[in-house]
């Protein structure tokens, strides 16, 4: 496998690990320029990648480099700026051979202007009962953006189509006739934040604004990024306001509704809470099944019915995973990999779904304890406090529903409580669960997560 064939094989695995915004915004112009004995020289555009992706994604590219490859056991990010125009005309030939047979990332095709995937649209997005709403509610933005549902706040798990829909809607403005005047940005929060902070560094937060009002459209995802910093916070409410009063049209997605996301001043959510706040779940085989198809459609391949049957069997965890796993299929048939069932269960053996060995002990407190922004120590602290008690009787539900552990098992993870502690807990959880739909939301995304893998 040369550098090109193993960088490929990286990108295919990354893109179920982030967000389609993350990979776009930080992968793009990424490159192995060279293996010396055990260690990657990764080339990046810019110091800021290179700062990103060394702090952020380090250590999971280093795993599946080495998952790809065991000799592999460290790796370091070098800045390669981007040639002129000039230069690439000149090396047209070059890149074209470089490019020949590789398995194309078409979130790298991103509209400089917008921020936007052109390959995001209504045409090409799924719809189903898992959606159905959401999809409603952007369609009827997408028609009439400022007046339709302001903000529309889209939630959901991870990888369930949440940015695809957003983006489908700036692309619809931004093609349509009537509306292409209209200046439509894409941000994802995590570039948004950086943004403020690097504005609050160098005293410029008025040009920062000012440069966000000219804009009639904002979308931005995963805004839950933005929870727990406070001067980023205060910073975006004002800006929030000030779009907001001249009905300019703010698309936002999150991993949860807004009563769930921890560290959100009241202010702010206050705000979310103001237009449609629309959720999507996990797609059903069928859907799976029709998904898989409208992608393969999209890339111009095939592949038989019955390896298409197996993946949309097999892989439920969420959309991206499903693309993931087609990718990686795609990339091992490029480099003449044998394509059959019995191929195709080894090369898929890391996405196929079991609750048996995603839903454990570890995961069920891993994600109870990041879901309400706790270390997981806390969950174990002998308190009151509502923060930490709600948590763990949470915790403590979730390992006697999933797992069916037994009350006095409960009762020995948590420092040896008495057990009628744990069946308090229980049937606490149980009974508000049948009453409250904000905890019935916080479960259902909980779990969501923790059968995600």
């Amino acid at each position: 496998m040369n550098n090109i064939e193993l960088w490929q094989s990286v990108l295919a695995q990354m893109q179920f690990h982030i967000s389609q915004a993350n990979f776009a915004t930080w992968f793009q112009n990424t490159e192995i320029i060279s293996k010396e004995n055990e260690k990657i020289i990764i080339s990046v555009p810019n110091a800021f990648s290179k700062e990103w992706l060394s702090n952020k994604y380090n250590k999971l590219i280093l795993k599946i480099l080495h998952s790809v490859d065991e000799s592999i056991k460290d790796l370091e990010f070098v800045i390669k700026p981007q040639p002129t125009k000039s230069s690439n005309t000149k090396n047209a030939p070059e890149a074209e051979k470089a490019d020949d047979g590789q398995l194309k990332f078409e979130e790298f095709k991103i509209n400089k202007d917008t921020n936007l995937n052109p390959r995001y649209t209504f045409d090409n997005f799924v719809v189903g009962s898992f959606n159905e709403l959401a999809h409603a509610a952007a369609l009827a933005v997408a028609d009439n953006p400022g007046f339709n549902y302001n903000p529309l706040f889209i939630y959901g798990g991870t990888g369930l189509g949440k940015t695809h829909l957003m983006q489908a809607i700036g692309n619809k403005i931004a093609n349509e006739a009537d509306l292409k005047k209209k200046k439509v940005k894409y941000i994802s929060s995590e570039k948004l934040v950086a943004g403020i902070v690097s504005a609050i560094r160098t005293n410029s937060m008025e040009a920062f604004k000012a440069s966000l009002a000219p804009i009639d459209v904002l979308i931005l995802d995963d805004i839950q990024f933005i929870a727990g910093k406070t001067k980023s916070q205060e910073e975006f409410f004002h800006v929030f306001n000030s779009l907001y009063e001249k009905n300019k049209q703010i698309i936002l997605s999150s991993d949860r509704p807004p009563n769930a996301i921890p560290e959100l001043e009241d202010r702010l959510r206050s705000r979310f809470e103001g237009g449609m706040i629309a959720d999507v779940s996990l797609p059903d085989y069928e859907t799976r099944l029709v998904i898989l198809k409208t992608k393969l459609q999209e890339k111009g391949a095939e592949l038989p019915e019955e390896i298409l049957d197996y993946i949309a069997l097999n892989v439920k965890k969420n959309i991206r995973e499903l693309e993931g796993a087609l990718n990686k299929i795609l990339v091992c048939h490029k480099l003449n990999q044998p394509l059959n069932i019995e191929s195709v269960k080894k090369m898929l053996s890391g996405f196929v779904f079991s609750p048996f060995d995603v839903a454990n002990y570890k995961k069920i407190i891993e994600t109870v304890a990041k879901f309400y922004n706790l270390e997981e120590k806390n969950l174990f602290d002998p308190t009151r406090k509502k923060e930490i008690v709600r948590p763990r009787q949470v915790a403590m539900f979730l390992l006697r529903k999933e797992l069916k552990y037994s009350f006095p098992a409960i009762a020995r993870k948590f420092g040896g409580k008495d057990h009628t502690t744990a069946i308090y807990a229980y049937k606490k959880i149980l009974q508000e669960n049948e009453e409250n739909s904000k905890l019935t939301d916080e479960l259902n995304l909980i779990k969501q997560r923790i059968y995600s893998g």
